[in-house]
Order: C-alpha cells, then structure tokens, then sequence
C-alpha cells in the first residue's frame, strides 16, 4: 500500500504547525512589546521566541502523526553545508565593505575593540584585536550561533517548507515563507528594540526585502540539499557576521542607520541578488511530490 497524503492534508498540517506557533509566540511577544525590549533578564526572549517554531514543529509531528524523522536532520552533502555558512558572509561583507570605503559608516569602533581586548585581557593592538576576535566568532562563535538558530530551523526549514513545496512551485513557496517569516518577526520590529534605531518604516521596509530574498536562498538549498542543517549554518551565519561583527564594528558618521544592519538599506540590495541567482538555478531542485507515487509539483 502506498503511503500518500492528499494536499488538504498537507493543508492541515501547515495550519496546525503555523496557529501552534502563533499561541507559543504570543506570550513572548507580550512581554516583548510590554517591556519595549528583547532581553528578558537571565534568559533573553529572543532565544524563547527563537524556539518556538521548533517546539510547534514537534507538537504538530505528534498530534498530525507525521514522523520526526521527516524533519530533515540527516546531514546531506558537506558542500551544501560550507556553502551555507559562506553564504552571509558573501551578501554581509560586501555590503559592509561599500559603507566603510563610501563614509556612509565609518570603521572601526575603536570603543567596541578596546572592550573586546578588555574583555579577553589581551594586550594587543587594535588591528591584531580585530583579526583574532574575527577568528574566533566565525569559528567557536558559530556554536553559540547555531544553538539559536536551530529553534526556528526546525520549524522554518526542517517542518514547514518541504509542506509547502509538497504543494506549490519553489518560486511560491519562497514567497509564502517570505510572508510567514516577516509576520513571525514584525512583533518584535515595531514594538521592542529589534532594529538599529533607524526609522520604523525604513526597517520594516529593508527587513521585509531581506526576508523574502533569503527565503529563496533557505528553500534552494534546503530542497537542494534534503537537510535541513543548511538552514541552521545559513541562519546562524548570517545573525554571527552582521550582528557580532559587521555592525558592531562600524561607527555612526551621520545617517549610518540607514544603510547598516537587517534594517538598512545595503544588505536586502545583496540578498536580492544573490537570491536571484538561486532563483535562475530553480531547474537544478529535485521534484517535489505530494505522495509517493508520481504526481510532482512544478518547480
């Protein structure tokens, strides 16, 4: 007997997954929007919100009886995973490198390096300060990284995209998690302190195209590739390079809010063309089906 699920099934299991993770989210963003403020004391709210998707996942696999093990947790290709992880760093640095040489930031943030090197009780220069602190968060700092990331990649990539792309093209299931993705964060935009101080309408805006252009960049290769870990390098690369070194190392010379960070105006720029080039690459994905005999969805 072949072991089939119709698209109202599918249907069912997105709804269960997604009104789950709205009931898990909602008492954090109360405290979120109650207190203005993303951290939470010892335990920050970011990291709760961060797994709730991953905990809405694992309840609806129980009460929808959909196996665990369909998540996505196998490791897949190793060059899908480095690709993931150098991915950010190529649509971040960039960027960066445009705002620093232009003046619209400036770099570096002599205050931030002296505290790095204070911190670590090094004694060294400030160039030499810089490179090792680099090192060390691109590497041991992934760790640290990726135990957030993988809440909302469990949710985000190991549950709700292969649904969708079970019953839409990639180019629409890229659009839909892009409108889910933004939804899940907006909460915390306009009503904590989620943004560089920018204008409110400015950071929705850039987020907004951020989000949905690295949402073609998460389905590719986490169609691509079968595993959702893609997912988890990718997300944790991409918070670890802009929100621990590319930010925190430029300075203000006047308006640098406007083009620094998820809420600035240089970063959605490089992801959208970076997620064009997956887009041109739709052809290469494995067909998706809605069950196990022969009836795939168009990619």
């Amino acid at each position: 007997m072949k072991n089939t699920i119709s698209k109202p099934e599918i249907r069912k299991n997105a709804a269960t997954y997604l009104t789950l993770t709205l009931l898990l989210c909602l008492p954090v963003y109360y405290m979120c929007i109650h207190t203005g403020k993303l951290g939470g004391g010892i335990i920050s709210y970011a990291t709760i919100v961060m797994w709730c998707p991953a905990i809405a996942a694992l309840l609806t696999c129980r009460i929808r009886k959909i196996p665990i093990s369909s998540l996505g947790w196998k490791w897949g290709l190793t060059k899908y995973q480095i690709l993931a992880y150098c991915i950010p760093l190529l649509y971040s640095l960039v960027p960066y490198l445009v705002i620093w040489i232009s003046g619209a930031g400036g770099f570096y943030n002599h205050e931030f390096v002296a505290e790095i090197g204070k911190g670590m009780g090094w004694e060294l220069s400030d160039g030499a300060t810089i490179v090792l602190y680099i090192i060390l968060m691109s590497s041991f700092g992934m760790v640290r990284s990726v135990g957030s990331a993988l809440g909302e990649e469990i949710g985000w990539r190991g549950f709700l995209t292969p649904q969708l792309a079970r019953i839409n093209s990639y180019t629409a299931t890229s659009l839909w998690m892009g409108v889910i993705w933004s939804l899940y964060h907006y909460p915390l935009l306009l009503f904590s302190n989620y943004n560089t101080g920018g204008p409110k309408w400015l950071a929705l805006t850039c987020f907004t195209v951020m989000i949905f252009a690295c949402c073609f960049i998460f389905t590719w290769l986490r169609l691509k590739s079968g595993s959702l870990w893609t997912g988890v390098f990718l997300h944790a690369s991409h918070n670890l390079f802009i929100q621990s070194i590319f930010t925190p190392l430029t300075t203000d010379t006047g308006n640098t809010n406007y083009y620094i960070d998820e809420f600035g105006i240089a970063l959605p720029i490089a992801t959208v063309l970076v997620a064009y080039f997956f887009w041109r690459k739709r052809n290469e994905l494995p067909e998706q089906k809605i069950e196990d005999s022969d009836s795939p969805v168009t990619i």
